[in-house]
């Protein structure tokens, strides 16, 4: 592997790699493998957590959403995630979006990371794809005014067992669900995009306190080993469905945590309302269903004689618009019967009442005595 620098102040320069991290352990290649699509499906929601100090004031908002996509033509996964706030009247914030396989390898991912001091801004950018058979790292990092570019390329074989950071916010919730194992040993980058050694081990399990209820949550740590600087660890804690509760890096004063439990199903009542299989109803079978339905019918049969004695007027109404109707034999009935109810209406506009049946909207059939009367329908009307 190669790293090539420019910059716009001191040129190009070809830099060697000359660290080589620990190799992924065959441990964790093993876990990797053993991820079904089913353990996959049960992590497709949103977390969304609130930004606290040390002293409990709320600086910001972090959120991590997974979901089904498709990149290139190949199924895969989404994942989102996106933390910003100020710490000491300072925006920061950090965005990864990335598609990762259902193996968990990392197909692309853009990782943005800012701090807007007041006079010299520090913006990151780093751009991970998979192309050609090698993955490939591009890196932008503008710090006031200057402007220094990275390119990486490694092998499929050097980076067996990455975990980019997409891919660590859906392992770890895999971890919480499956079960987490011992101490395991995978591939990552540390803050300057160098391959490094990353470990994940279990923390015990704890209570924590999500608004006015106490709950128990399952924490995952993971450390990245840095090759040029002192190693990284986060503390994060889920419930057993795999939401997040919270999310810490040791030595920081700014905790990520839930205020607020998440409408959900616990996998216990998802089986049992499964397991239930809903019984048919036969309600013709059932006497008292089936006396129910006719005390009703003829409950409804009697309301509606009983209007119609009240109303005489609706049976000779309804002679007459089907005897026009008949004459008439239009294609469109619906408009037909439009025109013809709305000579009744006192809001009807002047003009002809029945405007829509005199459209030649129908063929008439072959020798159809109705052809032959076209010119006789007021005639027939009125006799």
């Amino acid at each position: 592997m190669e790293e090539k620098i420019t910059d716009g102040l001191s040129g190009d320069a070809i830099i060697p790699n000359a660290v080589s991290p620990v190799p992924t352990t065959q441990d964790a290649l093993a876990y990797l493998n053993s991820i079904t699509s089913d353990d996959l499906q049960s992590i497709l929601f949103t977390d969304a957590l609130v930004t606290t100090s040390d002293t409990g004031k709320e600086l910001g908002e972090f959120s991590v959403s997974i979901e089904l996509a498709r990149h290139g033509g190949q199924e895969c996964l989404l994942i989102h995630a996106n933390s910003h706030g100020a710490l000491d009247n300072v925006p920061m914030g950090t965005s990864v979006t990335a598609y990762v396989s259902k193996n968990l390898q990392t197909l692309e991912q853009q990782h943005h990371e800012y701090v807007k001091l007041e006079d010299n801004h520090l913006d990151k950018k780093t751009f991970l794809i998979l192309q050609d058979g090698q993955y490939v790292v591009n890196r932008v990092i503008t710090q006031g005014e200057q402007v220094q570019r990275t390119s990486q390329m490694y092998s499929l074989d050097a980076m067996k067992g990455f975990i980019s950071e997409g891919s660590n916010l859906m392992l770890e919730r895999v971890m919480v669900k499956k079960g987490i194992p011992g101490n395991m040993s995978f591939l990552s980058f540390d803050s300057e995009a160098n391959l490094c050694c990353a470990t994940y081990k279990p923390l015990e399990e704890r209570p924590q306190k999500v608004g006015d209820e106490e709950i128990r949550v399952t924490g995952v740590e993971r450390t990245i080993q840095s090759s040029t600087d002192l190693p990284t660890t986060w503390q994060t804690y889920f419930l057993s469905d795999g939401h997040l509760t919270s999310r810490v890096q040791v030595g920081s004063p700014v905790t990520m945590r839930l205020l607020q439990l998440p409408a959900f199903v616990p996998e216990e009542k998802k089986r049992q309302q499964q397991s239930v299989p809903r019984k048919p109803l036969n309600w013709e079978e059932d006497m008292q269903l089936y006396s129910k339905f006719l005390d009703k019918k003829e409950e409804l049969k009697g309301d509606h004689a009983t209007y119609m004695r009240h109303h005489p007027e609706l049976k000779a109404l309804l002679a007459d618009f089907l005897q026009f109707l008949l004459l008439r034999k239009p294609e469109d009935v619906v408009a037909f019967a439009a025109d013809y109810f709305a000579s009744f209406s006192p809001t009807t506009k002047m003009g002809s009442s029945y405007a829509t049946s005199n459209e030649p909207r129908y063929t008439p059939r072959p020798n159809s005595p109705f052809k032959k009367r076209q010119g006789e329908d007021a005639k027939g009307l009125s006799s």
